[in-house]
């Protein structure tokens, strides 16, 4: 059972100009996973790009991939600019004063940009079998691993698209997410703002006390 809404989970004020479409989204998602799994290099996408995909929408705003830290604690950046090192397909641009990772998929027009985060800072530090899933053959977090990082962004910024998005995922797959991954305190406060989610937090935790 799902607690359906009426509405796709993204925010009102995204701006027309960061929405893109989901099938490109995806295909720079899956020529960037395919490059990393040449690679033994763990890691899955992440944002509102996984709400769109369940929703069956046709445009997103935000994509992430998380990526494992290598053999003798290399850095998930460190790997991901070798990974794509000479590849046509694929630039890197590093920005070291805020220490983030783009990598951009140019085989589309216009190009698709991907922000690298380092697993553990965001999402699980360890990405198997428990943490990730595939979705149109591409790894995603899996929907108690996403709600868990969206709920810890949420707690910081308090950003309506983080909120819907937790909002969407939990109403529709609340029977597949593991309680024991999602901190109970800080969703009771995410349900205490957002109230169309208390029916599906409702009904994951009935489901873990019987």
């Amino acid at each position: 059972m799902a607690f359906h809404r009426d509405f796709y989970p993204t925010s009102p004020r995204t701006a027309l100009s960061d929405i893109m479409e989901l099938s490109r989204l995806t295909q720079a998602a899956s020529a960037l996973s395919a490059v990393l799994q040449s690679r033994g290099i763990r890691h899955a996408f992440y944002g509102s790009i996984l709400p769109a995909l369940l929703a069956k929408n046709s445009c997103t705003d935000e994509i992430f991939c998380i990526v494992e830290s290598g053999p003798n604690h290399l850095h998930p950046f460190r790997r991901v600019r070798d990974a794509v090192a000479g590849l046509d397909d694929f630039s890197v641009t590093h920005s070291p004063l805020t220490n983030r990772l783009h990598v951009t998929y140019r085989r589309p027009i216009p190009a698709i940009d991907i922000e690298i985060l380092p697993a553990g800072e965001t999402g699980p530090k360890a990405l198997d079998s428990t943490t990730v899933m595939q979705v149109q053959n591409v790894p995603f977090l899996t929907y108690s691993e996403f709600i868990r990082a969206k709920l810890k962004t949420w707690m910081i910024r308090g950003s309506e698209k983080d909120a819907s998005d937790i909002v969407f995922v939990l109403s529709h797959f609340w029977d597949r997410v593991d309680i024991n991954r999602i901190p109970e305190l800080d969703m009771d406060t995410f349900a205490g703002r957002n109230s169309s989610v208390v029916p599906a937090w409702a009904a994951l935790r009935k489901r873990y006390r019987r």
